[in-house]
This record gives structure tokens, C-alpha cells and sequence, in this order.
């Protein structure tokens, strides 16, 4: 039998649907209050690459808690079509946008391929500012952007180089249109496609091609492979809180391409074109899920492992309640480390800094000249 098209928003989803978002806010803000300031600055101090991976392995355990909302909780089925990735590559990932959420589903595609604490986003400037998500953002060392190439450019270029590092895992995730779709801005980039000679698109917007060319430029050497991935919702596309009350998607699809780095073109200008190109592709794809309701070559990924997702909610629970109980019941240091946490996390991420690793250098240095 189909899924419904719309579950109602029953007392009962109401009430799980609060405990759910309230679960993974105290998660959240327990464990970036606590953690951060030793995996993201203390390890930072003497290797950034160090710091990356502990910071990568802890806050993966909490990413994972929401393909395990969406998937075993909301009962939401992601499928996966096309082709099958290999896990732990270090690859760019271009998605198109559909809705404010798409972002998370990406995190159900990690999750498999063992890189749920090392995908990162370029995304708007204004997520930085969301209470805790924003200091975990900062943590993760996701790429903030205002969308304005002239204001962006060197930031970009910046928080790029320090990614270069073939060692460590790495999920680039782009979403080249810059905002999300709608109607009317379909109608507006179909107009400026007209005037300009490019494709009409009726399911994605035309792309902006500097943001993520500058992306290839710099880490094509380190990249493994680019990800083409399409999502697609059935029956509508959600918002948040249709996510967080489990009323919507009955359905995600999600279309993978992978194509390796030497068919992209390295000019600027040939990637440009093929960055259309790709778009076009995708557009094809969504028209063709609209008639047909599910991508082609369905059924690439598995289904996720409740038993591992129960293990790992347990591990953040039991996290987070020693840090409740450390917070309240016990030393009024511990109370003190909280506030001061929160006051450095807070302007790290409103000045976008992180430490550099001055300990690292001298104990190298020293080590040097002691030979």
C-alpha cells in the first residue's frame, strides 16, 4: 500500500515532536558546551588535524541522531538511486535545493558511508546566528557565505585551503542554486535564462558557478570524486517542523551521480558549462520523477541499523546526562566552565575564529633543533 500523502498532525506527534526537538536541543548545547572547548581548541592548539577527527567522531554521534528521527522514528523512507558511492571517499557533493531541509538528508547518505561528522556545508551567513546550532556549526567548520561573490571570495578561499589535507575525510556539500526553490523564483531565473541564451529550467534554478569552481580549484588535487545529487519529495517538500512533528515527507528520494575529477573541465569558463549541463540534467531527472514517482536504478543503499541507532542515542544520552549532572549538582566550577564556554563559543563564532596550532609548532621546533 502507498504511504499517505500527508500524515495529521495528531496530540500524539505534537507531544513527540516537542520531546524530540527538546532532546536534541539539551543534546546539543550539553555536548558543544562541553566538548568544544577541548576537541576544537585545546587539541586545535597542537594539531589541527587531530582536533578535526575527535571533533569529527564525537559530533558525528550527534548528527546520527537525525537520520534516526527521520528514518526510524517519523518512519520517512530515504531512497537511494543511481549509483553507490564508496564510503570514506573525499569527494564535493552538488545538490539541487528544493526546501530549507534538504541539508539533512544529506546527513542520511553519511551516516552509511561512515562521514556523518565530516560532511560540511556552504550555507547562508544568517544559520551561523541560530542559538547552539550556529556554535556547532562554527565548530564543525562549516563555510558561512552572505551570497555576494565579492564579499565571500576570501573567506571562501581562506576556510578552502585548511581543507587540503588528503588525510583526513572530507564531504564537501554545495548547493550552487544559492537559495531554495519556489515558483516564483523558478519564473525569475527562466526569464534571465531567456535573455541570456541559457537552458529553461522548470524543476531547479540556474546555478552560480564562482562558489563552487573556486571549491574546485582549490581541492581538486585532494578530491576523489564529485557527487551529482538530486533529491526529490513525495508528496511534498517539508519544512523543519514537518520534520521535527514526522507529519512530512511520507517519501525522499535521492539521486546520486558519481563522476570522477578528470571529467570536469579545470577553465573556469568549460566548468561553468558543465555546471549547467549537470543542471540540466538534474532538471530531466525531477521531471521525470514527477511522472514516474521514484528516480531510476532504485534500492543502492540499505536500510539503517536500529540496533546502532539505539546504541548511539544511548551514548549521547549518557553523555549528556553526566553533563547535566556535573552543571547542577555538583562543583560550581563545573558551572563555570559552562558559562565561560558559552561566552567563548559565542564570539568564536560571531568573529569566525579558530585557534592556530602555536603549541604544535613550538614542540616541532624544539624537537628540531634538539636533534
Amino acid at each position: 500500500m502507498e504511504a499517505p500523502s500527508h500524515r495529521p498532525l495528531t496530540p500524539f506527534r505534537v507531544v513527540r515532536g516537542f520531546l524530540c526537538l527538546f532532546v536534541l536541543l539539551s543534546t546539543a548545547f550539553m555536548m558543544v558546551v562541553y566538548l568544544a572547548p577541548m576537541t576544537a581548541v585545546a587539541f586545535r592548539l597542537f594539531s589541527i588535524h587531530f582536533s578535526r577527527k575527535v571533533t569529527s567522531f564525537l559530533f558525528g554521534t550527534w548528527l546520527a541522531l537525525w537520520p534516526f528521527l527521520f528514518e526510524k522514528i517519523n518512519k520517512t523512507k530515504v531512497i537511494f538511486a543511481g549509483e553507490t558511492v564508496p564510503a570514506r571517499e573525499r569527494a564535493l557533493l552538488i545538490a539541487n535545493h528544493r526546501t530549507e531541509v534538504d541539508w539533512m538528508y544529506l546527513w542520511d547518505l553519511a551516516l552509511r558511508k561512515g562521514c556523518s561528522g565530516y560532511i560540511k556545508y556552504i550555507l547562508k551567513s544568517s544559520l551561523m546566528k541560530l542559538p547552539i546550532f550556529g556554535w556547532g556549526f562554527h565548530i564543525l567548520e562549516f563555510i558561512s557565505v552572505e551570497r555576494k561573490w565579492e564579499v565571500d571570495e576570501l573567506n571562501m578561499r581562506q576556510m578552502l585551503s585548511t581543507f587540503t589535507d588528503a588525510r583526513e575525510p572530507l564531504w564537501l556539500a554545495v548547493f550552487p542554486e544559492g537559495t531554495d526553490f519556489t515558483d516564483q523564483k523558478c519564473m525569475r531565473s527562466q526569464k534571465y535564462a531567456a535573455e541570456n541564451g541559457l537552458p529553461i529550467l522548470k524543476n531547479v534554478l540556474l546555478p552560480k558557478t564562482k562558489g563552487l569552481y573556486a571549491c574546485l580549484e582549490a581541492l581538486r588535487n585532494s578530491f576523489d570524486a564529485v557527487y551529482d545529487i538530486t533529491i526529490g519529495y513525495k508528496h511534498r517538500c517539508p519544512t523543519i517542523m514537518d520534520n521535527i512533528f514526522g507529519v512530512d515527507p511520507s517519501e525522499v528520494h535521492i539521486h546520486i551521480r558519481r563522476i570522477p575529477l578528470n571529467m570536469i573541465p579545470t577553465s573556469e569558463n568549460d566548468a561553468a558549462a558543465w555546471l549547467m549541463d549537470t543542471f540540466r540534467i538534474k532538471d530531466n531527472l525531477l521531471s521525470d520523477f514527477k511522472a514516474e514517482g521514484c528516480f531510476p536504478d532504485q534500492g543502492t543503499e540499505g536500510d539503517l541499523s536500529i540496533l546502532k541507532g539505539i546504541f548511539n542515542f544511548t551514548m549521547v544520552i549518557s553523555l549528556t546526562s553526566i553533563f547535566i549532572f556535573l552543571t547542577f549538582f555538583s562543583s560550581v566550577w563545573f558551572r563555570t566552565y559552562v558559562v565561560l564556554s558559552c561566552v567563548y563559543l559565542a564570539s568564536a563564532t560571531y568573529f569566525n575564529f579558530r585557534p592556530f596550532p602555536v603549541l604544535g609548532l613550538v614542540i616541532a621546533t624544539n624537537h628540531r633543533h634538539t636533534k
